[in-house]
């Protein structure tokens, strides 16, 4: 139930149970760690929306706490600058900055060495982290190397009546929540993946207090060595993370042949289009369709769900879409749980009907104006 390869590190009660039984010995060491940091991901100059997601995230938590929102971000120099000032417009007290030529690719070691050395000069009480690819390889190195717990792929984020960090994360392959504390160690580190959390009101603000910090690394330090760069020029890959409608199919439609239906609404209302884990263990879809906790986390303005039962698994991955249909014909279904529109129907008698509907009565500029 624990995120980290630490033992006994962090303990975990269930989601919303007491922790009466649990006794909290902070160390004395610990005692003099403050505020709450984001770590700013930065990849091909550009900052992921995960980062800005977190800041919101993270400002509730300062907020409780009554300390200062900190953002830290490491790069190049000429290429952060840009970030750093976002990063006050969504909503940082101050910034902590490491800018040497050594970061402007990725590489774990100077990047982990180099957060590593804030850690421990500045002394944080919560660090998040997104749950990108990149972010994942540098959190756990970190938490490795500092000694204290991490939580995975939380979906919540809270602080409870001791001030400490409630991370609530799926669990037992997304059958429970479970609630999980670091009460020993810190900083309490946490990621959480892209579109868990809502993305905050961007402000006009001005950069506030930067604290500049040295890597203390030559290039000669560093085993691993960037090469070249190869981007990805799949256009057809899935990007359902930021897709502002998708329709997606589960076990109920029956075979893969009747995921072209999916497809097809999908492309009628012109989002994207997905589906549950059993049909990517079916083999019926590939892995990068997969919405849920162990897939993509999605917060569309519409999602359809057609022939999803809706385990938890699948809600957590969801639930923050402003609009969910659910077709089904089991009336007992979760899904219809939280659905905010149940259809009890055969959705693969259903769906072409509504394909039809729509192409009918929509034009493209009409498509674009309701995505909008």
């Amino acid at each position: 139930m624990t995120e980290t390869s630490q033992p006994n590190a962090p303990k975990a009660a269930p989601a919303g149970g007491s922790r009466a039984t649990m006794k909290k010995e902070l160390p004395e060491r610990f005692k003099s760690y403050r505020h709450v940091w984001v770590f700013i991901e930065i990849e091909r100059g550009q900052v992921h929306p995960v980062s800005f997601e977190l800041l919101g995230e993270g400002r509730k938590l300062a907020d409780k706490l009554g300390v200062e929102l900190a953002a830290v971000v490491l790069g190049p120099p000429g290429g952060v600058e840009e970030a750093v000032a976002e990063c006050f417009a969504y909503g940082a007290d101050l910034a902590y900055l490491i800018a040497d030529p050594l970061l402007a690719n990725y590489r774990n070691e100077p990047f982990s060495r180099g957060l590593t050395s804030l850690v421990d000069t500045y002394q944080p009480e919560i660090l998040l982290l997104g749950a990108t690819n990149l972010g994942r390889d540098l959190a756990g190195s970190v938490a490795t190397t500092l000694l204290t717990g991490l939580t995975a792929d939380c979906t919540e984020l809270d602080v409870d009546a001791d001030a400490s960090l409630a991370a609530t994360r799926p669990t037992f392959g997304g059958s429970l929540l479970c609630t999980i504390y670091t009460l020993n160690y810190r900083p309490q580190m946490a990621t959480v993946r892209p579109r868990v959390m809502p993305m905050p009101e961007r402000q006009h603000k001005p950069i506030g207090r930067v604290v500049t910090h040295p890597l203390g690394l030559v290039e000669d330090d560093i085993v691993t060595k960037i090469l070249g760069f190869l981007p990805d020029r799949d256009t057809n890959k899935a990007n359902l993370a930021y897709a502002d409608i998708v329709v997606a199919g589960g076990l109920g439609l029956g075979a893969a042949e009747n995921f072209q239906l999916i497809k097809a609404l999908a492309h009628a209302l012109g989002g994207d289009y997905g589906c549950s884990r059993p049909v990517v263990q079916k083999g019926w879809m590939p892995a990068e369709r997969q919405i849920g906790q162990t897939g993509k986390t999605i917060r569309p303005k519409l999602y359809i769900a057609a022939g999803i039962s809706g385990a938890i698994q699948h809600r957590v991955g969801v639930e923050g879409a402003d609009l969910i249909v659910a077709i089904n014909t089991d009336r007992s279904a979760p899904i219809f749980d939280f659905a905010h529109v149940g259809i009890v129907a055969d959705a693969v008698r259903l769906l072409p009907a509504l394909t039809d509907a729509v192409t009918r009565r929509f034009s493209p500029h009409t498509r674009d104006r309701l995505a909008g």
